[in-house]
């Protein structure tokens, strides 16, 4: 295995884990969805399993993550946006 091939596989594991790990402390009642450590799980999750999709050829896969950090990304920059405005902290 190449150096990068190493990277693609570390990337899409690490994004399997933050995905999973995300969907675990939601259902743990640990986070909410509005939680902004939650959706920002979901985005680099979700770009992890792109770059690894995409680096096998697995289009379907990359699409459906890429589709899965917009909804995250979007969802997220709600959040921040909605705490802004109410003066909440941002952390």
């Amino acid at each position: 295995m190449t150096p990068v091939e190493i990277v693609v596989e570390v990337v899409g594991w690490a994004g399997a884990v933050l995905i999973l790990l995300a969907y675990l402390l939601l259902s743990a009642g640990k986070l909410t969805g509005q939680s902004i450590v939650y959706q920002a799980m979901n985005v680099v999750g979700a770009a992890g399993f792109t770059v690894n999709g995409w680096w096998h050829g697995a289009i379907p896969s990359a699409a459906l993550n890429v589709i899965w950090m917009l909804i995250g990304a979007i969802a997220l920059w709600r959040i921040v946006d909605r705490r802004k405005k109410a003066g909440d902290p941002v952390s």
